[in-house]
């Protein structure tokens, strides 16, 4: 029986007309209950002929104000706040124009729109409750049994804490109890989670509030049945949110979040767009504040070239470039495919399409068709983000190495001294920083070379140098989502090797903001925040993905590749900081090197470059680079 009647009656909704009808027959009720509080049966029979009359005129203006207002457009199973204040302000209305006709009707002695004030009130309190309870009712006998009936024939319900006890917690809240149930989106919110102490053990339409430490540790949530938080705080701080995360992963509780408010279509969210936490969103940190008029003043107008243009780092350059309005904007890259990707994402975000941006496929080692790309275009500022950058990779290909990373660069450097460039910002690595494998010196080396050669010309040259970036080609994060999605195991070197992470805008912000104060000759070194261990990394990346770790899930320790090492660094041991305008930007105090004596050592290493030879290459660049110490590499030979 209760069955058919869901079947028969749970996608049905009310006529609009019938929800206008009750609600002027509940209205005409109450204004003759207000008449016999008002007047006793005595009274009110010897005028029943007037208040017959004021009757019809009252319900009249009623009629008038639930039309002007559309009361009776709402659904009254999903029956909000909005609806209530709609039906209020109807009613007030109605009692606005009452008391008028009253006023209006004494002055003229028209008795029949002269309704006593007191029945206007009694009237106006009377209505305004049992018109908003009986939708209130509506929607309670509608929850209470088909809806709950409903969710009974769907897949087992998923009980949720929604943490953020907020206007979006509250929207969350709403959303999800109105949205349509589907195995997708099935939910039960169970109640808040705040750590405002004046909230907590509050409710919210029945759903209480619980303090952070209460509601996520596993006792609380075995209790309670709970499978997932929600977080619905826009803007919650990083350590915050880690913290959060951490102790939800302790509990046993998936951790979703809410998409961010500018992303809601007309102040509103679509439930499947609660997504899982992802890693990335606990390594963030907080924005960066650019000094975005001294960028402008820098680049607006100028020829500006970027070399790697089509990568991680470059693309991400570009993309803040074009919007500091430069005359023209050269994506350099030998790489086709990824370039013209680039070209197709500029043509949908730039408001001016690709006038002032032109794509330039070139081979920064060639220096014949880089010289042709200078004289043509003449830039007056170059980014130079050009490089080979996986340690194992260029430890079994150190020709590559040199020839990209060293002689490339030298090419784009001395290149732009001839071509008379104003200011010359390098993208380097912490690897270049005591550096235990190839690429790493070799970025050691251009990092040498562009500052030998500040001292002897009138371009700028100017290097910084970060960490890992999150989401870059090839970094351990892709490749950890990869073997999580294949069911694992999950690969680590080394359970205490540790690494230092930036989101990609928040480097190349910082380069932005490094090339605008730099004078010329400085090593430019960004707060990269703590450091973070692999292991543990790997370990979250798990959690998240909803598997226990070692359990579910294997870690396998493959050790250290090829020149790689357990702590990265930031500046060598000869080497200090001072600080900057900028609180996440310090200036290295490094050693320079004579240009001339440094010509002549990479005279030699060209020279081993030529014949191709593995071992000669390697020897020279220790010679150029002497705190370069081979680790877990067939190079350390060449160190005894």
């Amino acid at each position: 029986m209760k069955q058919r009647l869901l079947n028969k009656y749970s996608k049905r909704y009310i006529a609009r007309q019938f929800i206008f009808v009750a609600d002027m027959v509940l209205a005409a009720c109450m204004l003759a209950i207000a008449f016999l509080l008002r007047y006793d049966w005595h009274v009110l029979f010897q005028k029943s002929e007037l208040v017959i009359v004021q009757t019809f005129y009252f319900l009249g203006l009623n009629a008038l104000a639930f039309f002007v207002f559309r009361t009776y457009r709402g659904v009254i199973r999903h029956t909000s706040i909005e609806d209530i204040v709609r039906v209020l302000t109807a009613l007030s209305f109605v009692s606005f124009l009452s008391i008028i006709g009253t006023f209006a009707g004494r002055k003229l002695g028209f008795e029949y729109i002269d309704i006593p004030l007191g029945v206007v009130l009694i009237a106006f309190i009377l209505s305004a409750f049992v018109l908003n309870s009986f939708r209130i009712l509506i929607k309670t006998i509608y929850w209470e049994y088909f809806e709950k009936s409903s969710l009974d024939t769907l897949s087992e319900r998923r009980k949720v804490l929604i943490y953020g006890a907020g206007e979006m917690g509250f929207v969350t809240m709403t959303t999800l109890q109105n949205t349509i149930k589907s195995p997708e989106v099935n939910y039960e919110v169970v109640g808040f989670v705040d750590d405002n102490p004046y909230k907590i053990g509050k409710s919210i339409q029945g759903l209480r509030i619980f303090k952070r430490s209460k509601a996520l540790c596993q006792s609380f949530v075995l209790k309670k049945g709970i499978d997932e938080v929600i977080i619905a705080i826009d803007n919650l701080p990083p350590a915050t949110k880690r913290k959060i995360v951490d102790q939800a992963l302790e509990a046993g509780l998936e951790v979703k979040k809410l998409p961010s408010v500018k992303t809601w279509v007309n102040g509103e969210f679509n439930p499947a767009q609660i997504k899982n936490i992802r890693i990335e969103d606990l390594l963030d940190r907080a924005p960066i504040q650019l000094e975005k008029d001294n960028v402008r003043r820098e680049l607006e107008g100028k020829v500006i070239l970027i070399s790697g243009a089509a990568g991680s780092i470059g693309s991400e350059i570009v993309r803040q470039v074009v919007g500091y309005n430069p005359k023209k904007v050269l994506l350099l890259d030998q790489a086709e495919s990824p370039l013209y990707d680039l070209q197709m994402e500029l043509l949908r975000i730039c408001p001016s399409g690709l006038s002032n941006v032109e794509a330039v496929i070139g081979d920064i080692s060639q220096r014949d068709r880089i010289e042709k790309v200078f004289s043509f275009f003449k830039p007056q500022i170059v980014f130079h983000a050009a490089a080979y950058k996986h340690v194992p990779l260029m430890e079994e290909n150190p020709y590559e190495a040199v020839r990209v990373n060293v002689m490339g660069t030298k090419n784009m450097a001395d290149l732009s001294v001839e071509h008379e460039v104003q200011k010359f910002v390098m993208v380097s690595t912490d690897k270049a920083v005591n550096p235990t494998n190839v690429m790493g010196a070799s970025k050691r080396i251009a990092e040498c070379y562009t500052q030998s050669l500040n001292a002897q010309s009138s371009t700028r040259f100017i290097t910084t140098r970060f960490g890992n970036v999150l989401g870059s080609n090839g970094s351990v994060i892709p490749l950890f989502k990869k073997q999580i999605e294949e069911g694992g195991p999950v690969t680590v070197t080394h359970r205490d090797i540790i690494r230092y992470f930036m989101t990609i805008p928040e480097a190349c912000q910082l380069v932005l903001e490094a090339g605008v104060m730099g004078e010329g000759g400085e090593i430019f070194i960004f707060d990269m925040g703590d450091p973070v261990k692999i292991y543990d990394l790997a370990v979250k990346m798990i959690r998240l993905s909803g598997f226990e770790p070692h359990k579910e899930m294997e870690i396998v320790f493959s050790g250290l590749r090829p020149g790689e090492k357990l702590y990265e660094e930031l500046l060598n041991n000869k080497e200090n900081t001072l600080p900057t305008h900028h609180e996440k930007i310090m200036r290295a105090q490094v050693r320079t090197i004579d240009l001339d004596v440094l010509g002549e050592q990479i005279h030699y290493l060209f020279a081993a470059l030529a014949k191709q030879k593995n071992e000669e290459i390697v020897q020279e660049m220790k010679k150029i680079v002497p705190e370069f110490v081979s680790k877990n590499s067939v190079f350390e030979c060449l160190d005894v």
